[in-house]
């Protein structure tokens, strides 16, 4: 199961159990507290009532004629006015109370309902208890398997100079409230739905949100795993991977990111470190051998001849070493950079050609080699310095293969230069190596004094441009070409 699933559903779990429970609790509060709130206002009626009702009971008027006492003409003047209330959203038409008076044997004087003038009140708890001073309430059932026909029922005191002479008692259907609570737990439960659609909108974005970022680990994590620059050098890969770049992620996974971008610089740096320590010291034991050998002969008392020829070869394995340290510099130099700096100025292909050309011109007349420039140039976003070394290199490695008195030809094209040389070439077997560090091949004069970086240095030159270095054997000859097509 996807992170982001379990995500979501962890948090529409946690929220539906909460949700469930505070909805259980909300609606099993909402009953007990409306019938709460309505004892609570039939406590005040009752006491008010019996008040009002006091002097016509003392006066003996409510047990001689009560519908012709004042306090009953009030009341049925109250019950028979009409209504037209709104309560919030419930409209209310009528008085849903009804009030009875009874005398202090609980025999019933007046009822506003006119149902039970006469009956014995005396056994039902909310009388008994008042007559005895306490407070007296009940609820009842008219239907005793029917809740709907419960009635609350409230009784006050009447009493005259500290006496108790009767119980009024004001009572409530509680299907009269029954509206305001079936609305409440209407308005509870539209809430309680409206609140899980919008937590779960909230819970998709903030679950979205974090599978894009930790989505953003995982595809920076799985473009570190792929070539570097210093695994391209040497491979069959042509062209520079795209350097990732750290995600923007906030906090403990942006702590994370950039762990892992520490540890990815660690890594090849120390594997960048590993490999130049092999292949250098592989490539210095040859002239350190030859040095070293040289050396020991020249101690002994030799010929002149044999004395200059083993000078000489000292001071070739020198300049050599000389120039493979020059050349390693160069190329480290090269590997550290990960990008080329935004170039201000687009670079003109042919300047870069003809600067190089102008370096190595002394070397081709001294061989006896034409160097000759042709085709329309090509302006792009190229580091200058680069290109001219990269096309040095190429050139200086074509003059070493040329035979005497032949011609070294550079083509341009959009964006692209080739080097036509008239050597022997390379064998096709051995044409993927080229560009490997230290990597070369026999001289036509058999000599092997390349020192297998120059190429190399084209190589990095071109992945940083992220364009290509290709090589084909044309018979005769080799041409290589630099292909910046890519990033014109």
């Amino acid at each position: 199961m996807r992170l982001g699933i379990r995500l979501l559903f962890a948090f529409f779990l946690i929220n539906g159990l909460a949700a469930f429970f505070v909805l259980r609790v909300f609606m099993a509060e909402i009953k007990p507290s409306v019938r709460k709130v309505t004892e609570d206002t039939l406590v005040e009626t009752a006491y008010l009532l019996a008040s009002l009702a006091s002097d016509d009971l003392a006066d003996g008027k409510l047990a001689a004629d009560a519908q012709g006492s004042r306090f009953a003409q009030h009341v049925q003047a109250a019950f028979q006015q009409p209504l037209r209330v709104w309560i919030w959203d419930t409209r209310k038409a009528a008085l849903g109370l009804r009030v009875t008076v009874t005398n202090a044997q609980g025999r019933v004087l007046f009822d506003s309902s006119g149902r039970d003038v006469g009956s014995d009140y005396s056994r039902w708890r909310n009388v008994s208890l008042t007559l005895r001073g306490e407070y007296g309430a009940r609820t009842s059932r008219e239907v005793a398997n029917d809740e709907a026909t419960s009635v609350m029922y409230v009784s006050a005191p009447i009493a005259h100079q500290g006496t108790i002479l009767g119980v009024l008692t004001v009572s409530k259907p509680a299907n009269a409230v029954q509206s305001i609570i079936d609305s409440s737990e209407r308005k509870m439960l539209r809430g309680g739905v409206l609140f899980l659609l919008l937590s779960a909108a909230v819970g998709f974005a903030i679950t979205w949100w974090l599978v894009v970022q930790v989505r953003k680990l995982r595809s920076y994590a799985q473009q570190v795993q792929g070539p570097t620059l210093q695994e391209v050098q040497g491979s069959r890969i042509d062209r520079a991977p795209k350097t990732p770049e750290v995600p923007d992620v906030p906090g403990e996974l942006g702590d994370l990111a950039q762990a892992m971008d520490s540890m990815r610089r660690r890594l090849e740096g120390r594997d960048y470190i590993e490999g130049y320590v092999r292949a250098l010291t592989h490539e210095l034991k040859s002239p350190v051998a030859a040095i070293r050998g040289a050396g020991e002969l020249l101690q002994d008392e030799l010929p002149a001849a044999d004395r200059a020829m083993f000078a000489q070869q000292v001071v070739d394995q020198s300049l050599r070493l000389q120039n493979l340290i020059d050349q390693l510099m160069q190329l480290s130099q090269l590997e550290q950079r990960s990008a080329l700096a935004p170039a201000g100025t687009r670079t003109s292909l042919r300047a870069c050609a003809e600067q190089a050309m102008a370096q190595l011109q002394a070397t081709a007349t001294q061989k006896g080699i034409q160097l000759r420039l042709q085709g329309d140039d090509s302006q792009g976003p190229w580091d200058a310095p680069l290109v001219t070394l990269a096309i040095s290199n190429l050139l200086a490695n074509a003059l070493d293969f040329s035979p005497t008195h032949s011609q070294i030809v550079l083509s341009l094209a959009p964006g692209r230069l080739s080097v036509q040389d008239s050597g022997p070439g390379v064998p096709a077997s051995l044409l993927h190596r080229l560009g490997e560090r230290f990597f070369t091949t026999p001289r036509p004069n058999g000599e092997r004094s390349g020192t297998g970086l120059g190429l190399s240095i084209v190589q990095r030159i071109m992945l940083l441009h992220g364009g290509r270095l290709q090589f084909a054997n044309t018979q005769p000859g080799l041409r290589a070409s630099l292909d910046f097509s890519a990033q014109d």
